[in-house]
């Protein structure tokens, strides 16, 4: 199937003939729906802390001395963000999000910015839209959000990446006082990023009493996966080359992979909230971190146990607290089969998720799911991993009461204080298969198992309720004239 030429294109992508011929054999059998056996409830896989357990939680974070990282993939241009102002210039005429737009023009951080790259006295509408999309202008349209100005101060407009670099100092960092960042982004942006935080670093550690360790990479080109035609043949370029494309948020599990922290905070570059609905956030990431660090403690201690030989009345305190902080239900195993599968199931990564409550936004949300080897754990699944022709599965589906916000923090530490290899940890039959398009003809593409879906398949997940006010993410433009992005009062 490959000639020399392909296999030399694979070479210098670092991607071998037998991956490629593993996702071609994914593309022609297609992946299998997620067997959801409930939806994750309040009381029934998401947890809810009163006050003095959120107390204790902090408490104990904050007497933790460990290194911690706050990691945000940062990656790709913001155009879907301006999907209406793009059709705007097109077509030349705009609905409700247009109208709004220029209704509230002034409402936004990056207006000081357009006023002075504005060349008419009188200009028109368009003249408005060109200067903030367009590279003549702001380039607000090949621009990533981080580098967007999405607040406004009276000191000037924060970019999202400022906002991230404030949140990190307010409960990122550690006990020296460093606050350690990772931001994956795209290699023609790299520099840009770079660029951005040496121009703003003295002003944030100077403010926030912090010293700042920013850390960029880039997804691998060893990542990408190949494109098919709707034959699942390969699909080729006009000169003859095989189309590999990049493999979704799910390729940026060799980035974390290498993260070496104790502890690592996830959190999407475009949910970012300005310093006055702070607080909320800051509170509930140490909260999240404490449990994290009281599960592990207790994780750890379990394994010790295990390894020494225990009794059976032991062995079931441990099923018991596996299914009482994780939902996970073993198969059917007896004698020291059963005491080796608790053991394999505590020694895992772990994640603790903040979950939200249901307002209708988009995306995936936390589930009970049914395990190759016919336990049950807990996973957080996208609308396309359920099977469409299983009422049941639908029922379970809608009956959803919580959205994932993407809002984790993690420990790969295992109980000797050395590293997993993440990768080992991955459900490879939770990818997704999508339609796209290229130079006219269509094709379809593949995606890798997401970072906080099939990506963490196999770690030890625990939810927890976090309140909405900590989910502001910023899908389009008009998102950022929503109350919770606007800072219309002298912040000192």
């Amino acid at each position: 199937m490959f000639s020399l030429f392909d296999t030399h294109q694979l070479q210098k992508s670092g991607i071998t003939v037998e991956q490629v011929e593993q996702q071609l054999s994914r593309f022609r059998k297609g992946f299998p729906f997620l067997p959801i056996t409930a939806p994750a409830v309040s009381g029934k896989g998401i947890t809810q802390f009163n006050e003095e357990e959120q107390r204790l939680m902090l408490q104990r974070f904050d007497h933790w001395g460990g290194s911690r990282l706050k990691f945000v993939p940062a990656s790709g241009a913001a155009t879907r963000m301006f999907k209406a102002l793009f059709e705007y210039l097109e077509i030349g005429k705009g609905g409700k999000e247009v109208d709004e737009f220029f209704t509230r023009l002034k409402d936004f951080a990056f207006y000081e910015d357009l006023i002075k790259i504005i060349d008419k006295d009188t200009p028109e509408a368009s003249d408005w839209v060109k200067a903030l999309l367009d590279a003549e202008g702001l380039n607000y349209g090949n621009l990533p959000k981080g580098l967007l100005k999405f607040h406004r101060y009276d000191e000037g407009g924060r970019t999202a990446f400022e906002e991230h670099l404030v949140e990190a100092a307010l409960y990122a960092k550690d006990s020296y006082g460093v606050a350690r960042l990772h931001f994956t982004v795209s290699p023609e942006h790299r520099q840009a990023f770079e660029a951005l935080f040496n121009a703003v670093r003295h002003n944030y550690e100077k403010r926030y009493g912090v010293k700042y360790e920013v850390s960029f990479s880039e997804q691998k080109k060893s990542t990408d996966t190949i494109a098919v035609d709707l034959q699942n043949e390969p699909f080729r370029n006009a000169d003859g080359s095989l189309l590999f494309r990049p493999g979704g948020h799910g390729a940026l599990l060799e980035n974390l992979n290498e993260m070496q922290e104790d502890i690592i905070f996830v959190k999407n570059i475009d949910n970012i909230t300005p310093d006055k609905l702070r607080a909320d956030t800051i509170h509930w990431k140490k909260v999240l971190a404490g449990y994290l660090l009281q599960l592990r403690e207790q994780i750890t201690a379990y394994i010790l146990l295990l390894e020494k030989g225990c009794s059976d009345i032991k062995l079931k305190e441990v099923a018991q607290f596996l299914e009482k902080e994780f939902c996970i239900s073993l198969p059917s195993v007896i004698g020291e089969e059963y005491a080796r599968t608790l053991y394999a199931k505590l020694n895992r990564p772990i994640r603790v998720c903040g979950m939200v409550k249901n307002e209708g936004e988009p995306g995936g949300g936390p589930f009970i799911a049914r395990n190759a080897d016919g336990s049950l754990s807990l996973q957080i699944a996208e609308s396309v991993q359920i099977d469409p022709q299983d009422p049941e599965a639908q029922g379970h589906f809608k009956a959803a009461t919580h959205f994932n916000p993407v809002d984790l923090v993690c420990s790969f530490r295992d109980y000797h204080g050395g590293r997993y290899s993440l990768l080992d940890f991955r459900d490879e039959a939770t990818g997704f298969i999508s339609q796209k398009s290229k130079d006219g003809r269509d094709l379809k593409a593949l995606e890798l198992p997401g970072l906080w879906n099939g990506a963490m398949s196999d770690w030890n997940t625990a939810f927890v309720e976090v309140p909405l006010a900590t989910f502001n993410p910023v899908k389009t433009i008009n998102d950022l004239l929503r109350k919770e992005h606007q800072c219309l009062f002298d912040e000192d």
